[in-house]
């Protein structure tokens, strides 16, 4: 599918793909995944990917956060060739960039929720203070400030996922990229994330892209595309 709203001369542009491909072969067997996938994600707007359980969707947003390689094609972010980027210039620019949200929260249980949500910006080399008071605020922003000191195995599951939330915007990134974020979520939980994203992206104006299997979250965006058979179908208004 083509999406040709947006030329990359325009700063409004946040990530975009050109014909991106993605085959995996192992072996005897070239499975591809993702054919010719076009897609333009603007500053501040909210678009969600669906489509069945195997169909290509985290591996498209693994594509886009500069996380995997295409085959063919290329993706820009910020207006820079996220594709022609050597490993060290890729990983700087998904910090500088880029928040990351997956299903699984991926947090280090041996660190308080305060120290998760920090260490993006310790990574940077940032003061530690200064890396714990924005992480204090971001947590009292989404409700946790009696949780800072808690580590992941005393947090329940959502409060587990908005400190993974938090982490993913320490940075204030122009996008975040969100892998299923309420997938291992109960229903009212899962609704209580979906209105905290959709609320930090009015806040904030970071973009947000998200794979999901939740109709009412993938309601919530400007854009919703159906990945199948490799390509994306769907609405560009």
């Amino acid at each position: 599918m083509s999406d040709s709203r947006m030329s990359m001369g325009n700063p409004e542009v946040v990530i975009q793909s050109q014909g991106l491909s993605k085959t995996y072969d192992e072996g005897p067997q070239v499975t591809p995944v993702l054919r010719q996938v076009d897609l333009t994600v603007l500053a501040g707007e909210k678009v969600a990917v669906v489509g069945a359980s195997g169909s290509g969707k985290s591996t498209l947003l693994h594509l886009l956060g500069g996380l995997d390689t295409p085959t063919e094609g290329q993706v820009f972010v910020c207006g820079k060739n996220m594709t022609r980027l050597g490993d060290a210039d890729r990983g700087r620019l998904r910090n500088n960039v880029l928040g990351f949200i997956y299903q699984f929260h991926h947090l280090l249980p041996e660190f308080t929720a305060v120290e998760n949500v920090s260490m993006p910006l310790m990574i940077r080399g940032l003061p530690t203070r200064q890396c714990l008071e924005k992480a204090e605020y971001l947590l009292d922003r989404v409700g946790l400030s009696h949780r800072l000191k808690h580590k992941p195995g005393e947090l329940s599951g959502g409060e587990r996922q908005r400190v993974a939330i938090c982490r993913a915007l320490i940075n204030q990134p122009r996008a975040v990229l969100a892998d299923e974020p309420t997938g291992n979520l109960d229903r009212r939980t899962a609704g209580h994330i979906n209105e905290l994203l959709t609320s930090l992206n009015e806040e904030l104006s970071t973009s947000i892209v998200v794979v999901t299997h939740d109709p009412e979250l993938a309601e919530m965006m400007d854009r919703v595309y159906n990945l199948e058979d490799g390509a994306l179908t769907g609405s560009a208004e």
